[in-house]
């Protein structure tokens, strides 16, 4: 039987929804958020993206699930499948020493093959790499399904100013391939990629700094997770702000700023830099106590086949404690250019 689609639940949302007024505190019924079911739980660092009638969120693995997947029919129901790695391969255990996990993974099709750049590291270390898998269809059930390893992509260590974590790829106007990455150190790094192989153009080249939040000698500058997106005439780069993992105390939020050029460098609404530190608020909880989803952040996106933009994150349950949770918020571009999620 099919399943209504998004705009027939949302309907029946509002016809079902109480005239009266909702508490501040309280969600509104009528999003997306409010219908999300099935296997939302643990969900960190969520990607998205659709392959024919199928949506596809990939996110950080949890115990030997490696890249966890889950699809859904209808951006609704979603359901969780096989994740793609069950051991890292042997270049990732030889190269970051002590990990046994992939992070953060970013989704695209290229070249007639989709594309996952993954995360290898140890917490609170930037001896750190990212490393690529391909495969020419994301359908499991498909004959030519297979997971191909590309290996190595970028390394960080000890004496680099960055943290080669939290991969985020796109093709620019001029049709040159980038990978944006970083976590904490200096900030949020951009490297051009050569078309073919998805790996630096140029091994040696230095990459160009996009996002950084200054800080005392020492002390934390807690920037990470970008996404750029091209919508407008501008390149639009989200970065997630403050502290994760930390369940319902997470502080996590996500900003935004747009450039002209995808080097930057990137403004928020306000004009501020976001080289330090700036940028506009895109997603953040209610401040309240009582605000159930706490930390939303490591944001990706979907231009959806019908135009319509979507933005993937996750937040923090409190009424589950703090459980990382699956969520999708519409987006919507007002007046003055700017993109709106409906949360």
């Amino acid at each position: 039987m099919r399943r209504p689609t998004f705009t027939a639940w949302l309907a029946l949302a509002l016809l079902a929804a109480p005239a009266c007024a909702q508490q501040p505190s309280q969600p509104p019924r009528d999003t997306l958020n409010s219908l999300l079911t099935g296997d939302l739980t643990p969900t960190h660092d969520p990607v998205i993206i659709r392959q024919g009638d199928t949506y596809h969120v990939f996110s950080t693995g949890h115990g030997k699930r490696l890249i966890e997947t889950r699809t859904s029919p209808d951006l609704i129901h979603w359901t969780i499948g096989a994740p793609i790695f069950t051991a890292l391969p042997d270049w990732a255990r030889q190269a970051i020493p002590g990990s046994d996990g992939m992070w953060a993974p970013d989704i695209s099709f290229v070249n007639g093959r989709y594309r996952l750049y993954y995360s290898v590291s140890t917490f609170g270390s930037n001896r750190s790499a990212i490393g690529l898998a391909t495969s020419p269809t994301l359908d499991p059930k498909a004959p030519d399904y297979q997971w191909r390893d590309e290996g190595l992509v970028v390394m960080s260590d000890k004496s680099d100013d960055f943290n080669a974590i939290d991969p985020n790829f796109i093709i620019d106007r001029e049709g040159r391939h980038w990978l944006s990455l970083g976590s904490f150190w200096t900030g949020l790094k951009l490297f051009e990629l050569a078309p073919r192989s998805g790996k630096p153009k140029d091994p040696k080249a230095k990459p160009v700094a996009i996002a950084r939040r200054p800080a005392p000698a020492g002390g934390p500058a807690p920037v990470e997770a970008p996404f750029i997106i091209d919508h407008g005439g501008y390149y639009w780069l989200m970065a997630s702000y403050d502290y994760c993992c930390k369940g319902a105390a997470s502080t996590y939020y996500t900003v935004i700023g747009r450039s002209k050029a995808i080097t930057g460098p990137y403004l928020g609404k306000d004009g501020s830099p976001m080289l330090e530190g700036g940028g506009s608020i895109f997603l953040r909880a209610d401040l309240q106590e009582q605000q159930r989803f706490r930390g939303p952040g490591h944001a990706g996106w979907l231009h959806d086949k019908d135009g319509k933009d979507y933005v993937v994150y996750h937040a923090y349950d409190k009424q589950a404690n703090g459980s990382p949770t699956l969520r999708i918020a519409p987006v919507r571009w007002g007046a003055d250019g700017w993109p709106h999620a409906d949360y």
